[in-house]
């Protein structure tokens, strides 16, 4: 399931990415027309995809029908979805099997009693906001539609382990852990079943047990604590990984995991008891040929681009990014921030405080701690970016999200990204405080401003009583047109976006408050024409990087810096 390593051995998997069947339903009339027993007349477009990228399409937003026919042996099985944008429901030969919101993480659903032979699945599609959307209707990226990461049909056979979370706690001296690991079960055969289950770290059996199942029951198992010595922790510098795998009698699950510590103290970031600086990027995952569905060969690509320039540390803005790419950040020892699409003034006070919302990004962050908790790359959670955190109403959503986070969400920092820098409310509910601030690009302040601005918040994190929070500028920058240059400093040139972040950069790394820093932004990319901006070709242009990835001067600009930063130490 678009991962850089097979998750199973003994389970077969089916892919069922590549053509399928498509209707666009602007009317919104499929349901009561029968499109879920099969689809009129239409096209055929490929998944995973966006159907933005179809002609005549670029702009649609609203409910689209997808179908493909598939054969199989039957019995019970599983359909796994990487990502639909936005919202869900999914019919096999023309029975509901469920629906789901949210358009950035895996879900699915098990079926049982499968006849053999060819059947259909229907997927009605739905992208459009209302007053509980997340995100809202305001927001500064494109809202594309559609299947957008892998599907995938797993025959399920005896019990089956679905899911496994691995903990542990590291040693004093980080040359050990205690372990355990929590792994939920499933019964597929129709009667009483018994497996021998086993749980393997790196080839060598851990724990083992006979477990008993009725079936059709679903169980969560967790082992009992165990010792790893001589560890080999994951590290920027050296990315060590354990291989992770669940056994039965009939099935198997593999992952893979890294032993590391991040931790904020004194206002320092530390990763494995040393402090690090952040050298970050902020990337969004859009391409003007492929939207959010993005091929393995481009996530590398973009790697690659963040490796040279010296990064080690990527946020994904503003939603949990394909696991894939995560797979890639774990292997190259990249950092990596993940985030739920929370997305700033879109969500009215009203809105912040309506407990159907909170509800529904709480249930966005049990989703990504779930799917991604196995990730050692992960050392951040963002809890939302750029919301009113001046307004009472903004307290409780922090509040609930930061803690369920801290509960749940294993040895990683939270944060939430603020542009009400002054104002915010919510200090109380992150471990490192993140600033967006535009100082030298929006308004009229000069880039000289910004000394006095960060001497202003000094002071202010000291009057709140918070100077052992470290502080990291989660977003900074300004906006360049590929091509575009001129003698003179003007704004919108390649030269005065290069001037802008060398600035900011020294400045930063040279002032001991400043943990980290997140340029916005990787690459140009398409804006939503509901933000009201009149922004040069429909682009948010402040990428170093174009749309294509070809780089801006800024992009050599910032390489040379975070290359000698690195020299420097940290």
């Amino acid at each position: 399931m678009n991962r850089l390593f097979d998750e199973h051995e003994k389970r077969a998997v089916r892919s069922l990415d590549g053509t399928w069947k498509f209707c666009a339903d602007p009317q919104d009339e499929g349901e009561a027309r029968g499109y879920a027993q099969g689809l009129p007349e239409g096209t055929h477009v490929t998944v995973p995809g966006v159907w933005n990228t179809e002609l005549g399409l670029l702009d649609y937003e609203g409910v689209a029908w997808y179908e493909k026919r598939f054969f199989t042996e039957g019995g019970t099985l599983r359909f796994r979805f990487g990502a639909v944008m936005t919202e869900a429901k999914v019919y096999l030969d023309g029975e509901a099997l469920g629906d789901h919101y949210g358009g950035f993480c895996q879900f699915d659903f098990v079926v049982r009693d499968v006849t053999p032979g060819y059947h259909v699945l229907t997927v009605r599609v739905d992208n459009r906001f209302d007053a509980r959307s997340i995100p809202q209707k305001k927001v500064d990226w494109y809202h594309y539609g559609g299947i957008t990461r892998s599907v995938s049909i797993e025959r399920l056979q005896g019990i089956c382990a679905l899911y496994q979370q691995f903990d542990y706690t590291l040693s004093a001296d980080l040359t050990a852990a205690v372990c355990h690991s929590t792994i939920e079960l499933y019964n597929a055969a129709g009667r009483k079943s018994k497996t021998r289950l086993r749980l393997f770290v790196d080839g060598a059996e851990v724990f083992a047990a006979d477990v008993f199942l009725q079936a059709g029951e679903s169980k969560t198992l967790i082992t009992p604590d165990f010792s790893l010595s001589d560890i080999r922790l994951w590290d920027v510098l050296a990315p060590q990984l354990y291989d992770l795998r669940v056994v039965t009698d009939t099935d198997d699950l593999i992952d893979r995991v890294g032993f590391r510590l991040v931790e904020a103290k004194e206002g320092k970031i530390l990763l494995n008891g040393r402090e690090i600086e952040l050298r970050g990027i902020n990337r969004h995952e859009d391409h003007p040929d492929w939207g959010m569905a993005f091929p393995q060969g481009l996530m590398k690509r973009d790697l690659d681009i963040v490796l040279n320039m010296g990064c080690n540390t990527v946020r994904g803005s503003h939603y949990p990014n394909s696991r894939a790419f995560l797979d890639m950040l774990d292997e190259t020892g990249v950092l990596f921030w993940s985030e739920i699409p929370i997305w700033g003034c879109g969500f009215a006070p009203e809105t912040l405080a309506d407990p159907a919302v909170i509800e529904r990004g709480l249930a966005m962050h049990r989703e990504m701690a779930r799917y991604y908790y196995n990730h050692p790359s992960i050392v951040i959670w963002g809890t939302h970016n750029e919301i009113r955190s001046d307004l009472p109403e903004s307290v409780e959503m922090s509040k609930q999200y930061y803690e369920y986070l801290k509960a749940n969400g294993g040895n990683r920092l939270v944060t939430f990204a603020s542009n009400m820098v002054m104002d915010s409310i919510c200090y109380a509910y992150c471990d490192v405080i993140s600033l967006n601030v535009y100082i030298g690009w929006y308004g009229s302040k000069p880039l000289e401003a910004w000394g006095g601005f960060l001497d202003s918040f000094r002071h202010k994190r000291a009057e709140l009583g918070m100077e052992h929070k470290a502080v990291v500028m989660s977003e900074f920058g300004g906006a360049a047109i590929y091509g575009h240059h001129t003698f003179d400093d003007l704004k919108g040139t390649e030269e005065y976006q290069a001037k802008l972040l060398a600035y900011c950069l020294e400045l930063f790394h040279a002032d001991p408050m400043i943990a980290g820093t997140y340029i916005w932004q990787f690459c140009d990319i398409r804006t939503a024409p509901q933000m009201g901006l009149d922004r040069a070709r429909s682009y948010n242009n402040k990428g170093i990087v174009n749309e294509y990835r070809r780089p801006k001067m800024s992009y050599h600009a910032v390489k040379a810096l975070y290359h000698r930063f690195a020299k420097e130490g940290k």
